[in-house]
């Protein structure tokens, strides 16, 4: 009968353990708080989940734009290249002109002095070498003088630049030389100079004026 009633009691305090009012309201917390932990679980992979696709976009465009900053930077190194060739195909240019001024800046002034020249040597090949005597001293005196004087004025060109072209028995060349005549000249041979009516000259390797000559042709 003791055994039985302790069986009781046992029973009546066991169901009053499981159906306590703490643990009621304990398990509801419980089932809460996992199912916010799995909430907050699934919250922070959608986070993560975004964070990369933003960060996926963002280098998209990061990379697009370095893309487009090479291209402008290429862009602009070979504008800058064309630019420094121009300029320096303009220096070279200008000091070549600068250099050909130099050069050639007198050529109208050699030009009115070869007329003199001209005059000069004239002068002197009209002069009768045999009357030029000491039984003749004015003659003399005034001969020498412009011999002097033509000799002097070849120095002076020459100092310039300015070189005497005397063709006679060369070829023919079109860019020195003016043809006044072609004709047959006994031992001369065909396409070259036979005489010489006006010497040329050149400036600095230009020719200033060609010179003036008669063409040897065949028979």
């Amino acid at each position: 009968m003791k055994m039985a009633s302790w069986c009781v009691r046992g029973l009546r305090q066991s169901y009053s353990i499981v159906a306590s009012p703490v643990l009621l309201r304990s398990s509801p917390r419980l089932l809460c708080t996992a199912t916010q932990q799995k909430s907050n679980g699934a919250s922070a992979d959608e986070d993560n989940g975004g964070q990369k696709l933003e960060q996926s976009s963002a280098e998209k465009a990061l990379a697009e734009e370095k893309v487009q900053l090479e291209g402008q930077l290429k862009e602009f190194v070979d504008k800058y290249k064309r630019a420094l060739a121009d300029t320096e195909n303009l220096r070279q240019r200008s000091q070549k002109m600068v250099e050909d001024a130099k050069l050639y800046g007198i050529q109208g002034f050699c030009k009115d002095l070869l007329e003199v020249a001209d005059i000069l040597e004239k002068a002197t090949e009209s002069v009768p070498k045999e009357e030029v005597t000491k039984e003749n001293p004015h003659l003399k005196n005034l001969y020498d003088g412009l011999v002097m004087t033509e000799v002097q004025l070849r120095k002076v060109f020459t100092k310039h630049g300015l070189v005497r072209l005397n063709p006679e028995g060369q070829k023919f060349d079109p860019y020195e030389h003016e043809a006044l005549f072609h004709a047959p000249v006994e031992g001369k041979e065909p396409g070259t100079v036979a005489m010489v009516t006006k010497v040329g000259y050149k400036l600095h390797g230009r020719t200033l004026r060609p010179a003036l000559v008669g063409v040897a042709k065949a028979p």
